[in-house]
């Protein structure tokens, strides 16, 4: 028994050295260049590591901000960037590893979501990107590891890190939600649930506050922790968008920013105007609007147009770009697409369960993940979409096709699956409390 563990632990470590050897081979034979929001985070982490402006109200600038301490100790550039890149994958790794062994798998199954998450071409070329997704990532599933220990006071803790990933993405603040659901439907207890998901709301509201009142002060009147929402909003909620990707605000029609009213007001008074032309575009166009948001989800979940951020600024021909795009879609489709048909599975399920009065026996980081899925997925459904979008979820999308490849290949198998409702659910797939 010591001697298989002994040997499990060798191929966990095994599979991390090999994912770092390709990170840092990628990082170091391929010289990406930051450009776009990717190069605004370069120079505003330059800028406040030393001690200029923390920039505008316009945008988070979470990542700027830890990015930039690493700038103060280490020196600010690309290659110190890109190796804080490499210790979050890391981190990452070791993570999802720690989470992994507190679900009750088939050491096989472990091996292969581990493998897969380790391998996953994004968890290699995004080393080279200073985009906040590495950062993000690193956090959400840091929460998740916290989320499912036994640690004390672990609802301080999650709001503590749901704070730091506000700060990242504001729309990051309904995680509390995901929590509340999650214990409603496993536990039952109301009262509790409120307590849970509130503390871990209270607590992320004090961590933000600081920014909040800084941006409050500059504006002279209340505003959070960003003001570029509502362009996000209003430019991809209009009648000129058919892709549901982003455009120029100037090319809507009669674009609100052409006005003397927007050009004089301030950033905060700008975004509550872009968020109320964008809503009261949603009003009068929902068939446009829900058609945009599949589009939006398509870009999201089955395009992998992030790979071209990967090679931007180097040497590499616009054809081997293609090639790479292509493939790194057709793998991202491979395991995406089984991923997102086993929620839809799994959510019907859930519904059975709640009919029923039965939603104790479903499990617990499943439901978990299928929550979580759902809440960045409305998000891109009425924000936009883009393939670097999807990267959150990596560790989600793997574990749900492990799951839809068990419940396809496994599921006549009574020795491995009880049946309940029609649907086989593995016997040993239950999170250890």
């Amino acid at each position: 028994m010591e001697k298989c563990i002994l040997n499990n632990e060798k191929y966990y470590k095994g599979v991390i050295i090999l994912g770092m050897l390709l990170s840092v081979l990628w990082v170091f034979l391929v010289d990406t260049k930051p450009f776009s929001d990717f190069n605004y985070y370069y120079k505003l982490a330059g800028n406040i590591a030393n001690g200029k402006s923390w920039g505008s109200t316009y945008t988070s600038v979470g990542y700027c901000i830890i990015l930039g301490a690493i700038f103060k100790i280490f020196g600010i550039s690309l290659l110190n960037a890109k190796i804080f890149n490499l210790f979050l994958t890391l981190g990452n790794y070791i993570l999802f590893y720690n989470i992994l062994k507190r679900v009750n798998l088939k050491e096989r199954d472990r091996k292969i979501i581990f493998t897969l998450f380790v391998l996953i071409p994004s968890n290699i070329f995004y080393n080279s990107i200073l985009a906040t997704e590495p950062l993000f990532t690193n956090i959400l599933i840091y929460i998740t590891f916290v989320y499912f220990s036994d640690m004390k006071c672990k609802y301080v803790y999650l709001g503590i890190l749901v704070g730091l990933n506000t700060m990242i993405k504001p729309y990051f603040i309904i995680y509390f939600f995901v929590i509340f659901l999650l214990e409603l439907l496993i536990n039952k207890n109301i009262l509790n649930s409120i307590k849970n998901s509130l503390l871990i709301l209270l607590i992320c509201a004090i961590t933000i506050s600081p920014f909040i009142y800084r941006n409050t002060k500059l504006m002279g009147q209340f505003t959070y922790v960003s003001n570029n929402g509502g362009i996000v909003l209003y430019i991809n909620n209009n009648s000129q968008n058919k892709t549901g990707r982003w455009m120029a605000a100037k090319d809507v029609e009669n674009s609100i920013v052409k006005t003397e009213e927007y050009k004089l007001a301030n950033q905060t008074v700008k975004n509550k105007m872009l968020n109320k032309a964008a809503k009261e575009w949603i009003k009068s166009h929902p068939i446009q609007f829900i058609k945009l948001g599949f589009k939006r989800l398509f870009n999201v979940y089955f395009l992998a147009d992030d790979v071209f951020y990967g090679f931007y600024g180097t040497q590499v021909s616009d054809n081997n770009k293609i090639n790479v795009f292509i493939r790194v879609t057709i793998i991202k489709n491979i395991i995406f697409i089984p991923a997102i048909i086993f929620i839809l599975i799994y959510s019907i399920v859930v519904l059975k369960h709640i009919w029923r009065g039965e939603t104790h026996l479903l499990n617990k980081y499943t439901l978990y993940n299928v929550i979580l899925f759902y809440m960045f997925t409305s998000v891109y459904f009425i924000t936009e979409g883009q393939g670097r979008y999807s990267f959150p979820q990596i560790f989600t999308m793997i574990y749900c096709f492990c799951g839809f490849i068990n419940f396809v290949v496994k599921k006549k198998s009574t020795k491995e699956y009880f049946i309940r409702d029609g649907v086989p659910f593995l016997k040993s797939e239950k999170i250890k409390r």
